[in-house]
């Protein structure tokens, strides 16, 4: 029992389990502008149920899928599975777990729910391998995470509109330009072991661009927003806009060619900062403004 704990909580500390945070501030969003307010604590709770079980089982076949690929890269090779520290078969029963678990929450929401599940899961996994023949990878990661919006507004509604979809291609490109930027870290050990990205392909200051512009079309995204959301968002909503815009030009000013050495402060902080301030912001908007 105490060797499965500690199996447990290695798997945990791999998969960064408190960064499941990260993309629920998404999620609430597409759920609170589904619900123009605040739906039941059932519906809440199985979105954070569903989201938790999906953003494990994701990270966790990540962690299986790249274990050799991380064993190689100096940056990555102390990770649990490359150290020895946790088996494969225990990182698969965990991956397991968390999928049904999703898969579970998703049949307590609704039946769209329900059947796009597996179409969810299937993405969530397929993305591990997409480095290995494309560029487009950060496309995918984004296609991924974006999935966070539109399953809340789902699981509100049952259906799927216009707001849900802007929604969730803004995170899409987020997600995607700060993920070109946390691969230049690797260029050159993927040039070197043949995998795909756009740093090998466009080079340090090709990526800068390709990120910005990437960020620059989620702003724009966000803009077209509210025209597409009957009920009309306020000015909390474009406070929160203007936030992360914010933040988006910090994380391109210290993030420099030939200097990545605030890298992790632009990925880890910048970025959780702004999905919080803009779900807190719209939140606002939409329950006390409104």
């Amino acid at each position: 029992m105490t060797r499965r704990r500690s199996q447990l909580a290695t798997v945990l500390e791999m998969i960064k389990f408190e960064h499941t945070l990260f993309a629920l501030p998404f999620a609430f969003l597409g759920m609170v502008l589904a619900a123009e307010g605040w739906p039941s604590w059932r519906v809440v709770g199985w979105i954070v149920v569903a989201m938790v079980g999906a953003r494990s089982a994701a990270m966790g076949f990540n962690r299986l899928a790249d274990r050799e690929i991380d064993a190689q890269n100096p940056r990555t090779a102390d990770r649990a599975l490359p150290a020895g520290e946790v088996s494969p078969a225990a990182v698969r029963l965990f991956v397991a777990g968390s999928a049904l678990v999703m898969v579970l929450a998703a049949w307590r929401l609704n039946p769209l729910s329900l059947a796009l599940a597996p179409v969810a899961l299937i993405i969530l996994f397929g993305y591990s391998y997409t480095k290995r023949f494309t560029v487009l990878s950060h496309l995918v990661l984004g296609l991924a995470l974006s999935g966070a919006p539109l399953g809340a507004w789902i699981a509100v509604r049952g259906d799927v509109a216009a707001a849900p979809l802007l929604l969730s291609l803004a995170v899409l490109c987020w997600v995607a330009g700060f993920d070109v930027l946390y691969a230049l870290q690797d260029r050159e050990f993927d040039r070197r072991r043949g995998l795909y990205s756009i740093p090998v392909t466009l080079g340090e200051r090709g990526a800068l661009w390709a990120s910005g512009l990437l960020h620059l079309a989620m702003l724009v995204l966000l803009a077209l927003l509210p025209a597409s959301y009957p009920p009309g968002l306020g000015w909390g909503y474009w406070l929160g806009v203007a936030g992360c815009a914010a933040l988006l030009a910090y994380q391109h000013a210290i993030v420099r060619p030939g200097d990545l050495s605030r890298l992790d402060a632009a990925f880890f902080q910048a970025n959780g900062l702004l999905a919080v301030w803009l779900f807190v912001m719209t939140a606002l908007d939409r329950l006390v403004l409104a």
